[in-house]
């Protein structure tokens, strides 16, 4: 299989931070929507994108924390959105659409990794409905503004998107054998297949999308694994601190990528390509290695399939013929 991704020399790399990457780039007049833009890199990415002039939307599961999350914060407004529930989705979309505004960066950054195993909605595995059939519905839901906006839609994979494809005869675990990673690897592919498919049905409307792996760090998203797995993993030592061999960036790092992904000019012209270190990833290996995209994860075909099941699951098909 062909493949655009390779390399463009952004002149970034693992140490950007994203308000270097920012830098003269004048954001006044634009409107971003970061789901989860309240803890974790969400929270940097706000921050970032607000000090560089943009309006930023931040729908939240919990508003209260992420009212004091973003206090002092000019130009940020928070509402209500759960991403494993289609109601609420489509409540805040409805409530967005009736405001008339366009939205020019859709950043889909809220996500679960390695949860127990637990259904919502009508018995979907919930890292599959909360990290990418919630971001389906809420991104079809909410096109009209996205097309009025122009810009770009940034779906936060991961690299852990290495661990599993799409589990075409069982995505949800409904014949048991859950594995939380693989579960968590099965929902960042999905992110991926997003983009790629959201790219080509949006590019001929002025839409571009993008997919990415921001980088290992420790935020909030660890939150369901507990401290002797994380020890175990090499990624904190006895005591809860970082260990610099796991390679963890910090939080004003890890938001780099995508907020690179959203707004670098340097992106023009391009789409449903991978990102990791604020640049476009390569293949990945083969065998062993780390970093670079799967070849199962911008399948042209794949992403068309999960793109038809996401839009029978969730009901919602903004570009339905």
């Amino acid at each position: 299989m062909t493949t655009p991704q390779k390399s463009i020399g952004s002149g970034f790399g693992a140490q950007s931070t994203a308000d270097e990457v920012l830098a003269g780039i004048d954001l006044t007049g634009s409107l971003a929507v970061v789901t989860g833009g309240y803890s974790g890199l969400g929270l940097e990415t706000t921050r970032a994108l607000a000090r560089a002039g943009a309006q930023v939307v931040v729908p939240a599961r919990r508003p209260e924390t992420a009212q004091q999350a973003v206090a002092g914060i000019d130009g940020v407004e928070v509402d209500q959105l759960d991403l494993g529930d289609l109601d609420s989705v489509g409540a805040f979309a409805d409530r967005f659409l009736a405001s008339g505004r366009g939205i020019r960066f859709m950043i889909d950054n809220a996500g679960v990794m390695a949860c127990p195993e637990t259904r919502v909605g009508p018995g979907w595995e919930r890292q599959f409905a909360t990290n990418h059939l919630g971001h389906f519905a809420l991104v079809n839901r909410l096109w009209p503004a996205i097309e009025r906006g122009a810009g770009r839609v940034v779906s936060v994979s991961s690299g852990g998107h290495q661990r599993s494809g799409i589990r075409w005869d069982d995505p949800q675990f409904a014949q048991g054998g859950y594995d939380k990673w693989i579960a968590y690897g099965q929902s960042k592919t999905a992110n991926v297949l997003f983009a790629v498919q959201l790219d080509a049905l949006a590019r001929d409307r002025g839409v571009r999308a993008f997919a990415l792996h921001p980088g290992g760090i420790l935020t909030p998203l660890q939150r369901h694994l507990e401290k002797s797995e994380m020890v175990e993993r090499g990624w904190i030592d006895e005591d809860g601190n970082p260990l610099n061999p796991a390679g963890f960036k910090t939080p004003a790092q890890g938001a780099a990528t995508q907020v690179w992904a959203a707004t670098s000019p340097q992106l023009d012209g391009m789409g449903g390509v991978y990102l990791e270190d604020c640049d476009v990833a390569g293949p990945a290996a083969a065998e062993g290695g780390r970093g670079g995209v799967k070849d199962y994860a911008i399948d042209p075909e794949q992403a068309a399939r999960l793109w038809a099941l996401s839009a029978e699951l969730t009901g919602v098909d903004a570009f339905a013929a």
